[in-house]
């Protein structure tokens, strides 16, 4: 089975058929595999027979070899995904009242290396491919009893640096938008990056309206070199040059990713200048409250911290949010992935 390739590896146009001349076949299995989430070849009943065998012989549909599934009390549920080489992976499930969320991975684990993350103290093991980063979402879509289409939000938030599987993580992203395959709105996909600037104005000429979250954390580059350490080889007004390409692109709001660490970031002067280097920028400050994990030495800033800090930024003419952790007791919440088995 591990030597068998996924079919969600595959571009629409270059899905096998069973007869040259029947090109209306290929939209068939897309629907099947993509609309209707048919998790075996058998279920596409108004396929022919002899093609369900001759694909099932040479094709698989899940890349997973095994899928675990963590629910949290919030109703969000952490998935375990063990890949054909015996690597794992996780994505995470968010229900919303009006929409349903999956927060997708693109590496095993991360070579951004964030102190205060959970996966970044794992280490990076290898980028995913195409079919496994969208072989996420139809394994929650399977798990959660749902057909694909009725989850419209996807984040590439999970493990890894998007940017640095560019090639599987566009392919992906593209497989999302086909209007014959998952048919998703860009502006309802977020690619989140740590910040680099040349692949952000190359992600840029893509010309695809999404959502870029960059993974800031700091204001100054003192701080940030000390919590992430590619940042020794990007300083941020390289980062915020490149996001200044990426919006005169046509690219759209850029959210900021700050992650609140008591007594690191969260000073009034970094709030300060926070908003000082962020003049000129469209821009939205996500707010996240730092999620405990085993052996962190971090400690989230407290409720007067964080809510002086978000004023400050208010006050200088900032979009601001302050994120609600979803599955911390299950291990699914930001910078928690850790491929954990208990929690």
């Amino acid at each position: 089975m591990n030597n068998i390739p996924s079919l969600l590896g595959s571009d629409i146009d270059d899905l096998p058929l069973l007869e040259p001349s029947q090109g209306y076949r290929k939209q068939q299995l897309a629907d099947w595999l993509y609309s209707r989430g048919a998790a075996s070849f058998e279920l596409m009943t108004d396929l022919p027979k002899v093609w369900r065998r001759q694909l099932a012989a040479s094709y698989r549909i899940s890349p997973f070899v095994a899928v675990e599934r963590f629910p949290s009390s919030d109703a969000s549920v952490r998935y375990l995904f063990t890949l054909s080489d015996d690597m794992q992976t996780e994505a995470v499930y968010m229900p919303y009242p009006k929409r349903k969320t999956v927060c997708i991975s693109s590496m095993v684990g991360c070579p951004a290396g964030c102190a205060f993350c959970a996966t970044g103290a794992l280490g990076f093991g290898r980028r995913l491919t195409r079919a496994e980063i969208i072989g996420q979402l139809l394994a929650v879509a399977w798990g959660e009893c749902l057909q694909p289409p009725e989850i419209r939000n996807v984040v590439l938030m999970g493990m890894g640096e998007a940017l640095l599987n560019y090639h599987n993580a566009l392919a992906a992203i593209r497989t999302l938008m086909d209007a014959r395959a998952l048919d998703l709105s860009p502006r309802r996909i977020t690619l989140s990056t740590v910040g680099l600037p040349e692949r952000i104005r190359r992600l840029a000429e893509e010309g695809i309206p999404l959502v870029l979250a960059v993974s800031l954390h700091a204001p100054d580059d003192e701080t940030r070199r000390r919590i992430i350490p590619t940042a020794h080889a990007y300083p941020i007004a390289e980062i915020l040059a490149a996001l200044g390409d990426w919006q005169a692109a046509g690219g759209r709001r850029v959210t900021i990713e700050y992650t609140l660490l008591r007594g690191i970031n969260d000073h009034r002067w970094q709030a300060e200048l926070l908003a000082e280097k962020l003049k000129g920028i469209r821009s939205h400050v996500n707010l996240i409250p730092f999620n405990p994990w085993r052996a962190s030495e971090f400690v989230a800033s407290t409720p007067s911290a964080t809510a002086d800090f978000r004023q400050l930024l208010e006050a200088a003419g900032l979009s601001v949010s302050l994120r609600r952790s979803r599955g911390r007791d299950a291990g699914g919440a930001c910078g928690q992935l850790a491929l954990n088995r208990s929690c």
